[in-house]
């Protein structure tokens, strides 16, 4: 019995595909269907018969019905869309496209406003000089903080201030790690042939906060410049340069002193508020926004670059790409600008 069930879905098969090759109407499709694996269709039935076969027949012609089945479903399935879109075909063109409704424009794309903050800020530094470098996101240790003049028990060094990977290798804090690797380069040389340094290091960041103004993955950029005689108004001019160039020729910056362990003197920067121009609002509370840190070179961290500090100096500044753009474009909250949510998006 078991043998004769074989042969008979062996035969319904291929009759079945046979037929099939022949069908050109969707309606006698589906009747064929019924036919075959409907309710009471032919497979139906000898799926019935199969509880009555011995154990041992009862499994291998199982698997066979079960084979012969899921065959069936897939040719039925794709003769079905072969005749649904000979069918759609088969339509005339003034059917399909109705063609006095007006046409739609193609969407066109655009840069992520952060991609468009890193070109203007980059093109506006290199009228300077500045020179762009990359370097690692994934940092060692020493780099990050060691060179920079950050103490072992310094607070920045926690893990819930930076990500660890191993003990000694992070995802870089900030794009400060790259200073003394700029300073290394051609550290043959003498200091005065190395002169003067003028990097811009643009990179991804990463520290463990999220918050309106703060996402645990940011772009920062580091502006880095040595030279001999290097002078704090050096270092107001080029922030001036740039603020008037990115927020407009009425922005203005000023410093005021903080601290900061690679650079003595320090400063935070702040920034003439983009809404009101300076005169106070809702937005910045008193005429000014804050940037970020700045300063002149620690003269430890000039030395851990294989430079001589009595003979040279100059100053760094690093600032959050997502915070300038937020401050030019009034954004309350800088999760905005990873939330792909494209009202939001497609305004800039």
């Amino acid at each position: 019995m078991a043998n004769e069930i074989k042969n008979q879905l062996l035969l319904l098969q291929e009759k079945a595909e046979k037929e099939l090759q022949e069908l050109e109407d969707i309606d006698l499709l589906e009747e064929l269907h019924r036919q075959i694996l409907g309710k009471k269709g032919k497979l139906t039935l000898f799926l019935k018969q199969i509880p009555q076969l011995p154990p041992d027949e009862r499994v291998e012609t199982g698997r066979l019905a079960n084979k012969t089945k899921k065959n069936l479903e897939s040719i039925f399935k794709e003769k079905t869309q072969s005749l649904r879109l000979s069918a759609s075909q088969a339509l005339s063109l003034q059917e399909q496209i109705d063609i006095t409704v007006p046409g739609v424009q193609t969407p066109i794309g655009h840069l992520h406003p952060v991609s468009l903050a890193i070109f203007e800020i980059e093109d506006i530094f290199s009228r300077l000089g500045f020179v762009r470098r990359r370097y690692p996101e994934v940092e060692h240790e020493y780099y990050t903080f060691e060179a920079l003049n950050m103490p072992a028990h310094h607070p920045a060094r926690d893990d819930f201030e930076t990500f660890y990977i191993t003990d000694e290798i992070i995802l870089t804090p900030h794009t400060s790690s790259g200073q003394v690797r700029e300073m290394e380069k051609g550290s043959s040389a003498e200091s005065a042939e190395r002169l003067p340094i003028r990097m811009l290091n643009i990179a991804k960041c990463y520290r463990p906060q999220i918050d309106a103004s703060h996402t645990p993955m940011f772009f920062q950029f580091e502006g880095l410049f040595l030279d001999k005689n290097v002078s704090i108004a050096e270092l107001k001019g080029t922030l001036d340069f740039f603020a008037k160039n990115y927020f407009g020729k009425g922005s203005k910056t000023r410093l005021r002193p903080h601290h900061f362990q690679f650079t003595e003197p320090s400063f935070e920067t702040d920034v003439t508020c983009t809404n009101c121009s300076g005169r106070g609002c809702k937005f910045c509370k008193q005429g000014w926004l804050e940037l970020g840190g700045a300063g002149m070179v620690h003269p430890k961290v000039i030395e851990n670059g294989g430079l001589h500090p009595k003979e040279v100096n100059g100053f760094a500044f690093g600032w959050g790409v997502e915070r300038v753009a937020a401050i030019r474009y009034r954004i309350p909250d800088i999760r905005l600008l990873y939330q792909n949510d494209l009202r939001f998006l497609e305004q800039f």
